[in-house]
């Protein structure tokens, strides 16, 4: 684990997400509490083990209350639909791990496979300067498809907001010219290879370089 380059983690939302359900650090918009989880626990021990190692965090999920109307409570269905509330809620995240934890992250998802959104990605990012996080880079949309790109070629504020473009399981075999055109670094922000053996390390090492020569691809996360 020493070389490892990226931890890649989850911002719990107290949800089943996948493997079960993460906790959040704000059950409701009046709590919160930076000791929950164990996520906390293994980035310290990541970097313990590694000190350059560097953090990615990822909302799979977000808590209902993230998307209710900041004055009347009223739900909205959406984490994006009022974006400084959600903005907040990942800010205080990123407080625990710098602050509380001595944590530093380098990298921040928007929705693990599900939707992206403009103007969260504006706000989220101003309100990381706010904050003296002005160094976190910010992937989008950490889902399946060139969308992403589509959308950012015609808003200037959501591609100066994107950092990263991160994709999930990519083909080499697609047309990623609209990816690359923007300059900026482009990513399989996750990826898997296939059995855990000699079979599944060279399925690895090829999945790394395919994603390089053929699509220009200069990190693959599994």
């Amino acid at each position: 684990g020493v070389s490892l380059q990226t931890l890649k983690v989850e911002i719990g939302g107290d949800s089943q997400s996948t493997d079960g359900t993460e906790t959040s650090h704000m059950h409701t918009k009046d709590d919160l509490d930076v000791t929950r989880g164990y996520e906390w626990w293994l980035m310290k021990e990541a970097k313990k083990r590694n000190p350059n190692i560097r953090i990615y965090g990822l909302p799979w999920a977000f808590p209902g209350w993230v998307g209710n109307d900041p004055v009347t409570g009223k739900p909205s269905g959406s984490p994006f639909t009022y974006p400084d509330q959600t903005s907040l809620y990942i800010k205080n995240w990123v407080d625990g791990a710098m602050k509380t934890h001595n944590v530093t992250v380098d990298y921040l998802g928007v929705w693990n496979e599900r939707g992206s959104s403009a103007a969260y990605a504006v706000s989220l990012k101003k309100t990381l300067a706010d904050a003296g996080y002005d160094h976190i880079k910010l992937v989008a949309k950490d889902g399946f498809g060139t969308e992403i790109c589509g959308l950012m070629a015609k808003d200037k504020d959501y591609r100066e907001a994107v950092d990263i473009i991160g994709l999930h399981y990519p083909s080499d075999y697609l047309d990623y010219e609209q990816c690359r055109s923007f300059g900026k670094p482009f990513w399989a922000s996750e990826e898997m290879s296939s059995y855990n053996d000699n079979n599944g390390a060279a399925c690895w090492a090829r999945i790394v370089n395919s994603h390089y020569v053929l699509s220009g691809m200069t990190s693959s996360i599994m």
